[in-house]
C-alpha cells in the first residue's frame, strides 16, 4: 500500500476522481493538498492580468510557488495516510510505530493547511487588485483555498485526537481563522 500517493499525482482527472471515492487512499489530505495548488494557480494568473499592480509578478511567482509546496504534499499525505492504515490493519504491527505514524499523518494536512492559508491570502491581495472576471478567480481561489485548509485542519484533529489548548490544533485552528478571513475579505470585494 505503500508509494500509493506518489502514484495517484500520475493518474489522469477521471481516475484520480475514482481513487478519491475509492475506501482507501489517496483520501481527502490528497484532494485538500490538490485544491490548494489549483487555487494558488488560479492567484498566480489573476496575479499576472492585474493591470496597474507593481507587484503583480511576485505575487504571481509566490502562487507558483505555493502550488509547486502543495502538489507534493498531496503525495507524502496519502503515503503517511497508508502507513496508518497500515499498521492498523497489520495485527503483528508494533503498536509503537502507530503514534509516529498518526503523527506524521497530523503533520502534513498542517503543512497542507498552511499553504492553502497562504494561497487564501493571497487570493484575498489579488483581488483587490484585480478587475472582471480575474477578480471572480481570485475569489473563487481564496474560496477554493479555504476549503482547502479547513479540510487538512479537519485531518490535523480526527489524525490526533488533540485535546482544547494542545498546541498544534492551536496552530491548526488559527490556520482554518486565517484563510476564513482571507476568503471573507476577498468576497467583500465582489
Amino acid at each position: 500500500m505503500r508509494g500509493t500517493g506518489s502514484a495517484a499525482l500520475d493518474l489522469r482527472l477521471g481516475e484520480l476522481l475514482e481513487a478519491l471515492a475509492g475506501r482507501q487512499v489517496p483520501a481527502s489530505g490528497t484532494a485538500a493538498a490538490l485544491v490548494g495548488a489549483m487555487a494558488a494557480e488560479l492567484v498566480a494568473m489573476a496575479a499576472r492580468a492585474a493591470d496597474g499592480w507593481p507587484d503583480a509578478r511576485g505575487a504571481a511567482a509566490q502562487a507558483r510557488a505555493l502550488a509547486a509546496r502543495l502538489v507534493p504534499l498531496a503525495g507524502r499525505d496519502a503515503d503517511a495516510f497508508a502507513r496508518v492504515l497500515e499498521l492498523r490493519a497489520d495485527p503483528d504491527a508494533d503498536a509503537r510505530d502507530l503514534g509516529p505514524a498518526l503523527l506524521r499523518a497530523a503533520e502534513l494536512p498542517l503543512a497542507i493547511a498552511d499553504a492553502a492559508a497562504a494561497t487564501a491570502e493571497l487570493a484575498a491581495l489579488t483581488a483587490t487588485w484585480s478587475t472582471g472576471h480575474e477578480r471572480a478567480d481570485a475569489v473563487a481561489a481564496a474560496a477554493l483555498a479555504e476549503g482547502a485548509a479547513r479540510a487538512a485542519v479537519s485531518l490535523v484533529h480526527a489524525n490526533l485526537a488533540l485535546p482544547p489548548g494542545d498546541p498544534l490544533r492551536v496552530d491548526a485552528d488559527g490556520l482554518a481563522r486565517t484563510a476564513a478571513d482571507a476568503r471573507r475579505r476577498a468576497a467583500e470585494l465582489t
